[in-house]
């Protein structure tokens, strides 16, 4: 919510500039969002070390993006990449789009 109220007050999508604070090191999903954004600099206060040790145990999920997709725990399965590509390609020209 902080990333997408800043953004919206900045009239960005990203945070090219500026400092994000968070209570602790970021989850994987909040990491993406943070990564995503671009902020400069992040201060944390407490580590995942910290936040397994009372129950908010990601540590499962930054192994899992460790491997390839066929080692992982979720099973994933590949289809339907050219009619998927077409849909890309057609992004890619349009002439009115928002780049982010």
């Amino acid at each position: 919510m902080a990333i997408r109220e800043a953004c919206k007050e900045l009239g960005t999508f990203q945070l090219d500039g500026c400092e994000i604070y968070t209570s602790c090191e970021p989850c994987p999903m909040c990491l993406g969002a943070i990564y995503w954004a671009r902020p400069e600099k992040m201060y944390y206060a407490n580590t995942k070390v910290d936040a397994a040790n009372i129950g908010f145990d990601d540590q499962f999920i930054y192994e899992e993006i460790e491997l390839s997709l066929s080692e992982r725990k979720l099973k994933c399965e590949h289809l339907l990449n050219d009619e998927a590509l077409v849909v890309f390609k057609e992004w890619s020209e349009m002439q009115d789009k928002i780049e982010y």
